[in-house]
């Protein structure tokens, strides 16, 4: 990172525009996985000096840091779209006018709504048996170890939540496209 890159940190612009209020909500709470992220890497530490110094190994850390970078990494999908920020390939895009990128910029994000939707029903297949027993009792699927928390039935929860929010703001920038004048 060179100088000017460093110096142009803190005018990060945030949420893109045409996201709405949905993009300017998950844009603030991103902050909320950033700091998760910390907290695993702090975890990991005192993993390290309580079984390398103390002998005294933990049940919980190496699931704890697990379930909190997966969480970040599945919100980052939703964050980005947010910031309108995803990869694009711009081998064509780059070279188009305002007009026609517009009718690109409203296709790509129906096409990724349209994905968003298919990629939520099928997490919702993983959800299904991962909140409920065969019986149809509620119970959260568990890791299975020693420690054994509901980590991957929160997990699945949580990407079929945010795969739903993903659909919703892709919508949200379609319509923000759509509404825009050619220029």
């Amino acid at each position: 990172m060179d100088q000017d890159q460093i110096k142009n940190l803190h005018l990060e612009e945030g949420a893109d525009p045409d996201s709405g209020a949905l993009g300017q909500v998950i844009n603030s709470v991103g902050i909320i996985f950033a700091i998760g992220i910390l907290i695993s890497a702090a975890i990991l530490i005192l993993e390290i000096f309580l079984r390398y110094v103390l002998n005294a190994p933990t049940i919980w850390a190496h699931e704890t840091v697990i379930f909190l970078n997966a969480s970040a990494f599945v919100f980052g999908g939703l964050y980005v779209v947010s910031r309108n920020s995803h990869i694009r390939v711009v081998l064509i895009y780059d070279y188009l006018s305002k007009p026609v990128r517009r009718h690109f910029d409203i296709a790509i994000s129906l096409t990724s709504f349209l994905a968003s939707v298919i990629f939520a029903w099928a997490a919702w297949q993983g959800v299904k048996r991962a909140i409920w027993t065969p019986a149809g009792d509620f119970r959260l699927e568990t890791s299975g170890s020693a420690w054994n928390p509901p980590t991957p039935g929160l997990l699945k929860v949580f990407l079929l939540i945010i795969l739903c929010l993903m659909a919703i703001q892709f919508l949200v920038l379609a319509v923000s496209y759509y509404k825009k004048k050619d220029s």
